[in-house]
């Protein structure tokens, strides 16, 4: 199902792209933020969350979370077909001249399906991989209540493809 899209063409910079799965997977593992592009009736809605990762078999699976109410959470059971962006490693290079300013990043960008998650277990298992994102702690203890009352969300990665300068 995942696979590191080669760009070709469409990418203007070859020379940018990163097709290292191990490398990609490093980067993804360092962030915070994935913002997450729903179409919504002719418009674009984004949403930049937490995430978590699993990698399996060199398939990429994101998991968020949020209420079980608003348009994040509808967009996900009435649009389930999103894109993603993740960017990190901002350096800006300063110049004498305004075009000479440039800025070295790195940054993914994919799409995916989303769906919700139903399973407590399975529910547990994502929420942990959300903690260690961001905490660099798994090992968590989440209530029966909360687990009723938060949405969470599986994004399985179709494709990807990554840039950096």
């Amino acid at each position: 199902m995942f696979h590191v899209e080669h760009s070709g063409d469409d990418m203007r910079r070859n020379d940018r792209e990163v097709t290292d799965k191990y490398e990609i997977a490093d980067f993804i593992g360092k962030q915070q933020i994935i913002r997450v592009g729903f179409a919504d009736e002719g418009e674009v809605y984004i949403v930049p969350v937490n995430y978590g990762l699993d990698i399996s078999d060199g398939n990429f699976v994101f998991y968020f979370h949020g209420a079980k109410a608003g348009r994040k959470y509808e967009l996900a059971k009435k649009s389930p077909d999103v894109g993603f962006e993740i960017d990190g490693g901002y350096q800006l290079m300063t110049s004498e001249t305004a075009c000479g300013y440039s800025a070295h990043f790195k940054s993914v960008i994919g799409t995916g399906r989303l769906s919700l998650i139903e399973d407590d277990t399975e529910k547990i298992h994502a929420l942990g991989r959300i903690m260690a994102q961001i905490s660099g702690k798994a090992d968590w203890e989440f209530s029966k209540q909360m687990l009723s009352e938060t949405a969470v969300f599986r994004l399985e990665v179709r494709s990807l493809t990554c840039k950096a300068k």
